[in-house]
């Protein structure tokens, strides 16, 4: 078999949209929406440039290159394996995946349980470790089979997430926007740029450049067998991916501004979830708050377990010993969901303030590598060298960045090394937009050609 039919690429789609879309694709463009107001527009353009654009052009990428191994590996070897753990223990145990739970927690059960054993209900500290133990011990489960994740996201879950997201915005349209507010916040101005930024706290473009192994997985499932047509069958389920978050992400800025309109937010302290609360209370009365929370638990719950998935899946392939022993995909599976378990009963006002500077190191990276594959076979290729020199100039900003940012998280900002490396920092052009990165990559490429250059001579 070399090709899915039109039903199964249907089904391989919302697959790939389940697993992308959790709680901060639910959570960040309402938000946005309801900051930018009457310049909604611009800003949920560069939202989705970041949030869409860029993870569907790494499926591509990665597709075209023939694994994300492959293509961190026309850096260096070493470097790709590096890269690689890096990027699986961010978007998985380390991070996203204790932030499903938290997340999902804090929408579906913490408005109704109070904050101690005294007021007559269950703790909110032990009800978040029951809630947070049958949510993975669920994750886990979906999680057995990667192969056939499609039957559960695909055919279900998915489907089911965006009838409820409809079921928002279509009362969103009968209610009406009224008159838009002003944009506020980091909105205030700039907010092309500032939505193209926010787009990072998706981590999309990270998890796309890995949730290819679990879609190949079910796409050879289906009986093809020809990688080359596994890659287009990936490629095209990225694509169909793309065009709906696009709708969705609109359709959720939407939301913000109808919600913006009905009750001010303070950007310092709100969330989307706020926004979003606002919103259903409103139209749905006292029942909002709990069809809210059972949207945020089916997004989160299909995310957790595509990264499960994942990144068991990528541990179980690339250590195993040259006898092809090593830990099984089911241990792995284990591990990674005890870790995440015990992670996200930290609390998510820390998971999220420590991912945010680690998101700020990675995504360069993952960006200059993903246009460098793109640009393969008319110039990367052509000049290997732009690989190693552009990664490496752009690896040491986006590195030095995220060690000022941790060192401020954790109240260490104001010691003398981190003072001097963010003045350094600062010297950069565009780097007050976090995009200070522009520049090294530029040079980079321009050190790269030469070096390729003069190796061609000599």
């Amino acid at each position: 078999m070399s090709r899915l039919s039109a039903r199964q690429r249907v089904v391989m789609t919302f697959t790939f949209f389940s697993m992308f879309f959790g709680a901060g694709n639910l959570i960040f463009p309402p938000f946005v929406g309801a900051q930018a107001g009457a310049a909604a527009v611009p800003a949920t353009v560069g939202f989705i440039v970041s949030a869409v654009g860029l993870p569907i052009l790494g499926v591509l990428s990665v597709s075209f290159a023939g694994g994300f191994g492959r293509l961190a590996g026309r850096v260096s070897p070493g470097f790709a394996t590096v890269l690689a753990v890096a990027i699986i223990l961010t978007i998985g145990p380390c991070f996203a995946i204790p932030r499903t739970a938290t997340t999902s927690f804090e929408m579906m059960v913490a408005p109704f349980v109070g904050g101690g054993a005294g007021d007559g209900g269950m703790s909110k500290w032990l009800a978040q470790l029951v809630y947070s133990a049958v949510f993975f011990a669920l994750a886990f489960l979906f999680a057995q089979r990667p192969e056939k994740l499609s039957r559960v996201l695909g055919r279900f879950m998915g489907p089911l997430l965006l009838a409820l997201i409809a079921v928002i915005f279509a009362a969103c349209l009968i209610h009406g926007v009224g008159t838009p507010a002003a944009p506020m916040g980091d909105y205030a101005a700039g907010q092309l740029s500032r939505g193209f930024l926010d787009g990072y706290q998706t981590m999309d473009l990270l998890a796309a450049l890995y949730f290819g192994i679990v879609i190949s997985a079910n796409i050879r499932a289906q009986g093809v067998d020809d990688e080359g047509a596994v890659s287009r069958e990936t490629a095209f389920a990225g694509l169909g991916t793309g065009v709906l978050l696009v709708v969705i992400y609109g359709a959720l800025s939407y939301v913000g501004v109808v919600s913006g309109a009905i009750a001010a937010i303070d950007p310092k302290h709100d969330t989307g979830a706020t926004v979003l609360t606002n919103l259903t209370s409103s139209v749905f009365g006292a029942a909002g708050t709990a069809f809210l929370g059972v949207v945020f638990v089916i997004a989160c719950l299909n995310v957790c377990t595509g990264l499960i998935c994942t990144c068991a899946s990528y541990f179980h392939e690339r250590f195993r010993t040259v006898a092809g022993h090593g830990v099984s995909y089911r241990a792995w599976q284990v591990i990674f969901t005890l870790f995440s378990f015990v992670v996200s009963n930290a609390g998510l006002s820390l998971i999220i303030k420590v991912s945010v500077p680690v998101l700020s190191a990675l995504y360069p990276i993952a960006i200059v590598l993903v246009l460098l594959s793109l640009t393969h076979r008319w110039f990367a290729g052509r000049f290997g060298r732009v690989y190693f020199w552009t990664v490496l100039l752009v690896g040491v900003v986006a590195l030095l960045g995220c060690v000022v940012s941790l060192a401020t998280v954790f109240g260490f900002g104001g010691a003398g090394v981190f003072v001097w490396m963010a003045g350094v920092l600062d010297l950069l052009p565009l780097n007050g937009y976090s995009l200070g990165w522009v520049l090294p990559a530029v040079v980079g490429m321009a050190v790269g050609v030469v070096d390729s250059a003069v190796r061609r001579k000599s």
